[in-house]
């Protein structure tokens, strides 16, 4: 038998994400691969594999802990191997009963006793201090150890549950046998909490984050309203999606914090289009299929190498120029909005970016995208053209420093020095941290980016 620590393995660019879920506890036997816990970032949530089969003697880690690649998060005594040496042994032994105090001293502490305290004059009031110290101290770390004991008292299509609404189990109050927490517990928190009557510890760390950043701004806010919409007709509840809910949080820190500024652009796109149209027809019997979005990026690509200042990133003071070209891109998902993200981009050609965009935007609508595949951007482009409008404004992404939308083409009569002709116009939006480009560069991005549009060839220069 051997002790064998269990870190976090790879898991992209994500760096000191939050522990919302303990899938174990000590004493567990487990297998290889089975989910030992959850982690969330302001992207996704993801849960942590095991690389070892075995039973879990220790965990490492807690609710609210932070933990990034190669964080130890338990240790597991293996069928493998030798003997653990004694001093990894015992940790294995002391953490259990550490565990199992804290709630009992809780409960000892909250319970009415019959017997009567002793007076000053028959005990010291120093000694009692000293005797009080560790149950006080116990006391404090208790609601911790309570919560952790209470994970277990879930079933595991409630945990799932859970988990797809976005709802911290460990902070639910089970009504169910034994303190077991139901399907109704789940809902009636997720339901407080949409209705303002509740905030969740993750809640209200943002609040005093953003607090912090901007107080003055904050503090002339006025409170959400509150409207009993049921008073005026028939309503219907739903629950947002768990990604719309960390998209959301996260696109309302960017619009906030970042200094917004939209230019908008057209782009001649009238020959892009019939060489698009050709290649579809050349390439159809291998199966590729060229939307405009890959000739975008191409070029997009090229933009960024003209402009560097479009492929860097705010460090305090500084700026961190990237001497690579990963593209993010927005795909609209049944669960909301994820940004997947094409890397090296400046080094492959069409029939490869295409590929890829249509592979990253299966996987995102079957919600198979790992962290890595949504992390090391440095531009990013949603596109609406499948769908209509003209203009918007799409916000940045941080910590990138400017993105481009894209809306359905149209056709307009252009002048061309004899007469009027039709010409595919394709309307551009591009959004900029104005803290780091100014209006001047964003103009000659923009025209930049038309001009290889509308002839192709200049992307080879």
């Amino acid at each position: 038998m051997a002790l064998v620590e269990v870190k976090v393995p790879d898991i992209g660019d994500f760096k000191d994400v939050s522990v919302i879920e303990l899938l174990v506890q000590p004493g567990d036997t487990i297998a290889v691969d089975q989910s030992l816990l959850t982690v969330e970032s302001d992207k996704a949530s993801m849960e942590i594999p095991s690389s070892v089969a075995g039973v879990v003697r220790e965990l490492r880690v807690a609710l609210g802990d932070r933990v990034s690649e190669g964080s130890v998060i338990a240790l597991v005594e293996t069928a493998e191997g030798g003997a653990a040496p004694e001093p990894e042994a015992a940790p294995a032994t002391a953490a259990p009963a550490q565990q199992t105090a804290a709630p009992q001293v809780a409960v000892a502490a909250s319970t009415p006793t019959a017997a009567p305290m002793p007076t000053s004059a028959e005990r010291p009031v120093e000694p009692l201090m000293r005797a009080a110290a560790p149950l006080v101290a116990a006391v404090a770390a208790a609601p911790d150890a309570t919560r952790l004991a209470s994970l277990p008292h879930a079933s595991p299509s409630v945990r799932r549950f859970a988990r797809e609404l976005g709802v911290p189990l460990e902070e639910v109050t089970g009504t169910g046998p034994k303190g077991r927490i139901t399907l109704e517990d789940v809902r009636n928190f997720s339901r407080a909490v949409m209705q303002g009557q509740l905030q969740t510890r993750a809640q209200a760390e943002r609040f005093v984050q953003a607090q912090a950043a901007s107080p003055a701004v904050l503090a002339d806010l006025l409170p959400w309203p509150q409207v009993d919409f049921a008073k005026f007709g028939p309503v219907e509840r739903k629950e947002r999606p768990r990604i719309k809910k960390i998209s959301g949080a996260n696109l309302h820190r960017n619009w906030v914090m970042i200094p917004h500024v939209t230019h908008h652009e057209n782009a001649d796109v009238t020959d892009l289009e019939a060489l698009r149209v050709a290649l579809n027809q050349e390439h159809e019997k291998q199966g590729v299929k060229f939307t405009m979005l890959a000739f975008v990026i191409k070029a997009v690509v090229a933009a960024l190498q003209k402009f560097p200042e479009f492929n860097a990133s705010l460090d305090g003071d500084a700026l961190i120029y990237k001497k690579y070209f990963h593209i993010g891109f927005a795909a609209d998902t049944p669960n909301g909005l994820v940004v997947p993200v094409l890397k090296d981009a400046d080094r492959k050609g069409l029939v490869q970016i295409s590929q890829e965009l249509a592979q990253l935007s299966a996987k995102a609508r079957e919600g198979k995208l790992t962290p890595a595949e949504m992390s090391g951007g440095c531009f990013s482009i949603s596109s609406l053209g499948g769908i209509g409008g003209r203009y918007f404004t799409p916000i940045v992404n941080a910590p990138e420093v400017a993105i481009l939308g894209l809306t359905k083409t149209f056709r307009e009569p252009v002048w061309n020095g004899e007469a009027f002709t039709p010409r595919l116009t394709l309307p551009m939006s591009l959004s900029y941290d104005h803290r780091v480009i100014d209006g001047a560069a964003a103009a000659r991005f923009a025209a930049y980016l038309s001009q290889l549009l509308g002839d192709f060839r200049r992307v080879l220069l």
